[in-house]
């Protein structure tokens, strides 16, 4: 594995304005989220509205990650996303909330999941996860994807394409009438192949009006996770894959979840809709 120095955080920017004109989700300026208590089975007309979301979020990923590179930092990223949300009618969904404070996760080699971006500067052999999340027509579309900063060495680049091909395993696999953790059993076995560790303690989940709507989308084999997959359902998948321990620490901040033992993860996420027969991904560009 690459010898990067493990991460330290770095200083946050001022945070961004959007433009007035621009609806806000209902948890903006407030400590949590209200509960969500609407049904997991959206109708057509929503489904049309996340694939909206969903598009506009898949592309201002897509911007921020053609500036991936040596010498960037997390907070341009941040910035391009941002921007790119904005110009096309929507809200960062992460931007305010339970306080967070920018538009984007960036989660830099040993970050699991929720990383702030900030004056961190991406060096040649990193990897970086960008989850973004856009907020319109009363709905959210939320995907994220791992990139390769300049030159990176085989095993995170094995790493990183293994993580992608398991959500893409996860989500073939999901069917209506299967248990929802037949989604986890798909990424557990594929990632044991490699002697992977698969993070548990964070999830996929059901996303509509709600950004989480208390649907549970586990990554491992989970018995518990008994819920039946129905058409119409709109639930993320986005599993965290760790060349060592799936076990986690979390930094001062409250946000930015690291492997315990500093090895490095990869993450891959798409929010998708069920169909008669299998799954809709709403987060293509």
């Amino acid at each position: 594995m690459s010898g990067q120095s493990l991460l330290v955080p770095g200083e946050l920017s001022p945070i961004r304005s959007v433009p007035a004109s621009i609806t806000r989700p209902e948890y903006v300026g407030k400590p949590a989220p209200a509960p969500y208590t609407g049904p997991e089975v959206q109708d057509s007309e929503t489904v049309e509205r996340m694939r909206v979301a969903g598009r506009i979020a898949a592309q201002a990923m897509e911007e921020a990650a053609k500036h991936v590179s040596p010498g960037v930092t997390t907070d341009e990223l941040d910035r391009i996303a941002h921007e790119f949300m904005c110009d096309h009618g929507a809200y960062p969904s992460t931007l305010g909330y339970r306080g967070f404070p920018k538009s984007l996760c960036a989660s830099v080699n040993e970050v699991i999941c929720h990383g702030i971006p900030d004056s961190t500067v991406l060096r040649d052999g990193d990897i970086v996860n960008l989850d973004v999340t856009a907020y319109i027509g009363g709905v959210h579309g939320d995907n994220n994807a791992t990139y390769l900063c300049g030159d990176v060495d085989e095993e995170s680049r094995l790493l990183v394409e293994r993580t992608r091909e398991s959500l893409n395993r996860a989500i073939k696999a999901v069917k209506p009438g299967r248990q929802i953790n037949v989604i986890g059993r798909v990424i557990e076995s594929y990632a044991k192949r490699f002697g992977y560790g698969v993070v548990r303690d964070f999830t996929g989940h059901g996303i509509n009006s709600s950004f989480h709507s208390g649907l549970i989308v586990p990554h491992y084999d989970a018995e518990h996770a008994t819920t039946v997959i129905q058409p119409g359902m709109t639930f993320t998948i986005e599993p965290m894959l760790t060349l060592g321990t799936y076990e986690y620490d979390m930094w001062d901040d409250g946000w930015t979840v690291v492997t315990k033992d500093r090895k490095r993860t990869a993450q891959f996420e798409h929010t998708l809709v069920v169909t008669d027969t299998g799954a809709e991904i709403l987060t293509l560009p």
